[in-house]
């Protein structure tokens, strides 16, 4: 059985092949200092996506749960991604999915280039 980020990631993943990205990686961890979700490449560019999953919005949205502290550990992340395989920072972006459940379907939001 799945967990529920699991599913999220399941659902970000084909969103973004929908969308031409070619996944590059998922649950790339560095440590203590956290993970990143999914790491695509689209056009000679890196993305580096956060997903925030939500089957209700009993303790929030998924928005909500990107805070300035799990942000800075995305970006310890990311330079060490980007260090051990020789990817250009000048040429990664880092976006966030957040996925709502809904009755019979899911609302995706996808937040492009946001500042870490």
């Amino acid at each position: 059985m799945k967990k529920t980020g699991d599913i999220g990631e399941v659902i970000a993943i084909e969103y973004l092949q929908k969308h031409d990205y070619h996944i590059k990686d998922t649950n790339f961890k560095f440590g203590r200092f956290g993970e990143v979700d999914i790491i695509a490449e689209k056009d000679g560019k890196y993305y580096f996506v956060e997903v925030k999953y939500r089957s209700h919005l009993w303790y929030g949205t998924p928005e909500e749960s990107l805070t300035k502290y799990k942000l800075s550990k995305c970006r310890k992340t990311i330079e060490y991604y980007c260090l051990t395989h020789k990817v250009d920072i000048e040429n990664i972006q880092f976006d966030a999915i957040a996925i709502v459940k809904q009755k019979t379907s899911h609302r995706v939001t996808h937040y492009k280039n946001i500042e870490i």
